[in-house]
């Protein structure tokens, strides 16, 4: 594409693939040198990537796509020493993995050997020596065999290999990479091959000369290929790519069959870095955002069966992607290759469901990586720590990671020591030991005086200066060569720090307060991003203790951080950089990670606080609130909503009618993402006032503002005509107001238009096709709107629209937590006189009973887990209703009792019986006893009212319920006998 100028035209577009396409299918003549035919490959690659890229063509046909993939594969391994492949005009996207034609000239005879290769999977004979391929760089035909092979051919490269890689010095390799684990000595002349004298070469000077160029062309086309197929990869959807996945990832090769070649293959063989790093460049954009595809990976359990099912077939794959990777990593001796690697590996580690396969891929990641923490090169060093906060963050906790955070520093190193970079007085980040009053919960093989090496590597980067221990690593980044390590490492290291505490923090509270000082040290710094991860360290630290309080939380209250340290901790933030980083207005997005922060102060250490340091808090919100920056208000107005929940706060009128104020004018504000925070925030401030009215009564309604109150309803009403992020608190806002409004609120004409107005909005919120969380928040409203006993239900006009609206949803919404509520709302009113005319009983008791009939009804099988609920529901709702019935009602109850009362005793009668079967699991017994007594109510009010009936109209709807009552206690005894 011109700047400027159109996008060419899809017709003419189509017209070049298709001759782009048909160059690169084509053979090479006999009249054709090889370079120019290199030259023709090379600018049809280039036509075909700028297609894709400036001509943002889309892959959508599937034979367009199949032959694409197809000629990429042949080219990518063009000229490849060593390796010729045959590929089909086109590849089809399949499950089951698809296998390579071989040409046989090009392949050696065989025999058993300990290792396959990986590329062209010929095996070397014993006794003989390989010749070396000119130009090839000293590039290692490493073995595929088990990890014992892997161990042994390791050993070997570094201990006789060294020197002869080129660019190999003792500061490229990392210490201890060369004593991985050794299982079986390989021969002395194993590697020999790489070893040639002069004499030995098959081509003179000329004519190596020749071959070296045509071998720096055929390398020119194979990272063409590869840098179009990293285009196409971002022109294909993702489940489209995913059927191509055993064309070009590496799996497991069946006993006695060849591996077909892969992007591996190139990783592991190709004499060029450059082309190496491209080939793991496309291999990363395939396993990024691979994570559904890869979480039907299974090999957790040991198949026998006759067929292998897809989900093993994947976790093969997985498996293979690690030792292939691994392989790279401890071969590769280009140092930009060599980032590419890990890079990759964090891709892979960042997708794989390793919940659902056999432990011990991570702890060979973790063993191997540790060495290139201390590499020469930078890049190598902050990718290796990528690494490891993929590992940390993995599906966290997982207990093979915990494992491994709990060994000591010099767990899975070599013998010649800790493979971790030795840094004098690393531990001076640690003021003492923890004291007695700190958790006793560090964990097992974690002892207090020597933290999980992770933790100590990751903070003695970050605060302790440099040394020179790894030469080199300041020469990209020479303004911080005098103290402290590289900014791009300082960052990453508290990256990790903020995932290990997120994912593994029962692991790292010991260090709670020494973390916080860490947090500390980087908010007083002048750089803005080490200032920035300070504060999300600190978010994730605040959040680590919220955690635990959790009412929900399974952490005992003697294992968990003490309030009175967390007291401390917050002190120390409050009386340090904190607050002036809440002022750094040049740097919005600090700001707003500082509000975040702010907002996981646990409410019990609030509240335990100085007043002036409280004060400090809500002051600065709520001048937050007021950015212009919408990034900043956004957090501010969230950050709020989480404050008004605090006890200490939310019983304080003043602070609750500021907040209101605030809230209502972030709910105004022009950005979205400000008025879905503002949405929520209000909804919680909506909850406390019903907390207020149910604990402080009539003093508090009596001094909170009618006019804000008025105006809190006519802002939520709007809210609920914005978009589903905003409506859904919106309507859940209305739901708590309506609730909150006393008679004289009511009987005040300035609220008759509002009041009338939120409850349309409700409605027809109700009726809508919004979102399912929007639908079953206004269901929910409706409920509470219902609890007020100041509003005219029954009566009014709007009566009549709600009670149809949510019966209408209870019978046919396709989202079951959506009939839950609309079935829990109709169960609400307390008295028979709000639920309106006998026909408006008779609606509301024809919908539930035809809900009932319907709550096993579903497209979506992922709904049915809620049927149950529901029907527990709506029989709620049908006993409630009976023990309000009038006599009145009663005929039309009766007539679904004849016509359908086998379908309802069935249903009440499994009600009665979960609730004996979960006092049995272990549920509380009042829930068991409630039922029954609620039956029997029902059963009580019925026979008096039935009495009143005279003649042919007496019905016996009680005498139903009796047999109902009568089977159940039947079966119960039958059962416990």
């Amino acid at each position: 594409s011109v700047p400027g100028q159109p996008y060419l035209e899809e017709s003419y577009r189509n017209v070049c693939f298709q001759t782009f396409l048909s160059v690169l299918q084509s053979s090479k003549s006999s009249a054709v040198d090889d370079i120019t035919f290199c030259m023709l490959l090379q600018s049809a690659l280039k036509g075909i990537q700028s297609l894709l890229n400036g001509g943002k063509m889309k892959l959508m046909q599937t034979d367009q796509i199949g032959s694409l993939l197809a000629v990429l594969k042949k080219c990518m391994f063009h000229g490849l020493p060593g390796l010729s492949i045959e590929v089909p005009p086109a590849l089809y996207p399949a499950l089951l993995p698809q296998y390579d034609k071989r040409s046989p000239a090009k392949q050696e005879q065989s025999e058993p050997a300990t290792c396959k290769q990986p590329g062209n999977r010929r095996k070397k004979s014993k006794g003989k020596h390989k010749k070396g391929e000119p130009g090839e760089e000293g590039r290692e035909d490493l073995g595929e065999g088990g990890e014992a092979a892997l161990g042994a051919e390791v050993l070997k490269l570094h201990l006789g290999d060294v020197q002869s890689r080129p660019g190999l010095g003792p500061q490229a390799r990392p210490p201890g990479a060369a004593h991985l684990p050794v299982g079986r000595e390989l021969p002395a002349h194993h590697s020999s091959w790489k070893r040639i004298s002069s004499s030995e070469s098959e081509y003179s000077d000329a004519e190596g000369g020749i071959q070296s160029k045509v071998r720096c062309y055929q390398a020119m086309v194979r990272q063409g290929a590869l840098a179009c197929f990293l285009s196409a990869v971002k022109s294909m959807e993702k489940r489209v790519l995913y059927g191509y996945w055993s064309a070009f990832v590496p799996d497991a090769p069946g006993i006695g069959s060849p591996q077909s070649v892969s992007l591996m293959t190139i990783a592991l063989k190709d004499p060029s870095p450059k082309t190496r790093a491209c080939a793991l460049q496309v291999l990363s954009a395939i396993l990024e955002g691979s994570k559904q595809f890869l979480s039907v990976a299974e090999d957790a359990n040991d198949h026998k069966r006759a067929f292998t099912p897809f989900s093993v077939t994947i976790a093969s794959s997985i498996r293979e992607l690690h030792r292939c990777l691994l392989l790279a990593l401890v071969a590769e001796s280009s140092s930009q290759t060599l980032t590419q690697v890990v890079k990759c590996l964090a891709n892979l580690v960042s997708n794989a469901p390793y919940s659902r396969l056999k432990p011990g891929l991570l702890t060979r990641v973790w063993n191997q990586i540790k060495p290139y923490i201390c590499h020469k090169d930078v890049n190598v060093r902050v990718s290796s720590l990528t690494l490891l906060g993929a590992i940390v963050s993995a599906q966290a906790p997982l207990p093979e990671v915990q494992l491994l955070l709990q060994q000591p520093s010099s767990s899975g190193s070599n013998s010649s020591g800790s493979t971790t970079p030795h840094r004098a007085n690393s531990e001076h980040w640690r003021k003492a030991p923890p004291s007695e009053g700190e958790p006793p919960g560090t964990p097992a093989g974690c002892s207090s005086s020597e933290p999980c090496w992770l933790l100590r590597l990751c903070v003695s980067i970050v605060v302790v200066p440099r040394e020179d221990s790894c030469p080199g690593s300041d020469a990209t980044f020479p303004a911080f060569s005098s103290l402290y390590e590289p900014c791009p490492l300082r960052l990453e290291s508290l990256q990790v720090l903020a995932l290990l505490v997120k994912g593994y923090f029962p692991m790292v509270q010991s260090y709670f307060l020494e973390l916080g000082e860490v947090a500390c040290r980087c908010m007083e710094e002048m750089d803005p991003s080490i200032q920035l991860h300070g504060a999300k360290l600190l978010e994730e630290l605040g959040t680590g203790v919220l955690q635990q309080y959790k009412p929900d939380s399974t952490i005992p209250p003697d294992q968990r951080v003490p309030v009175s340290m967390v007291v401390t901790f917050w002190t120390m933030m409050l009386n340090g950089p904190l607050p002036g980083t809440l002022q750094s207005s040049p740097h919005p997005t600090l700001q707003t990670s500082a509000c975040d922060a702010l907002s996981s102060v646990l409410p019990e250490a609030f509240s335990s606080l100085q007043s002036e340091q409280q004060v400090l808090c809500v002051t600065l919100l709520l001048g937050l609130n007021h950015s212009e920056n919408p990034l900043v208000k956004a957090a501010a107005a969230r950050a709020l909503g989480v404050y008004i929940l605090f006890s200490c706060l939310r019983q304080d009128v003043m602070f609750v009618a500021d907040t209101a104020n605030a809230i209502l004018d972030s709910l105004h504000d022009k950005s979205p993402n400000v008025r879905a925070k503002a949405a929520w925030s209000l909804g919680n401030l909506t909850d406390t006032l019903i907390i207020n009215m149910e604990t402080m009564g009539q003093s508090f309604q009596e001094e909170f503002s009618d006019l804000l109150l008025l105006k809190m309803l006519r802002s939520a009403t709007e809210a609920s005509k914005d978009r589903d992020k905003v409506k859904s608190n919106a309507v859940r806002a209305l739901g708590n107001v309506l609730h909150f409004l006393q008679p004289c609120h009511i009987a005040n004409p300035r609220f008759r238009e509002a009041i009338e107005d939120s409850l349309q909005a409700l409605i027809s919120t109700v009726r809508s096709e919004a979102t399912m969380k929007v639908r079953w928040n206004a269901c929910y409203a409706l409920g509470n709107v219902f609890r007020n006993p100041a509003l005219p239900l029954g009566e009014a006009p709007w009566t009549t629209q709600a009670y149809s609206a949510l019966s209408s949803v209870v019978k046919s919404c396709k989202n079951f937590k959506v009939r839950i509520k609309s079935a829990m709302a109709l169960s609400i009113p307390s008295s028979r006189e709000r639920y309106g005319s006998t026909e408006q009983f008779g609606q509301i008791w024809g919908a539930l009973v035809v809900a009932l009939q319907k709550s096993e009804d579903t497209e979506d099988f992922l709904e049915f887990k809620y049927s149950a609920s529901l029907r527990t529901q709506i029989c709620q709702a049908l006993l409630h209703l009976l023990s309000l019935a009038k006599s009145t009602d009663l005929p039309v109850v009766w007539e679904s009792i004849r016509e359908q009362g086998d379908a309802i005793r069935a249903y009440v009668l499994q009600y009665l019986k979960s609730g004996a079967e979960e006092n049995e699991a272990g549920a509380q017994h009042t829930d068991w006893c409630e039922r029954e007594r609620v039956l029997k109510g029902a059963i009580e009010h019925l026979g008096g009212v039935e009495k009143q009936l005279e003649g042919k109209a007496r019905v016996k709807v009680s005498d139903y319920l009796e047999d109902v009552l009568t089977n159940h206690v039947s079966a119960t005894e039958l059962t416990e006998a």
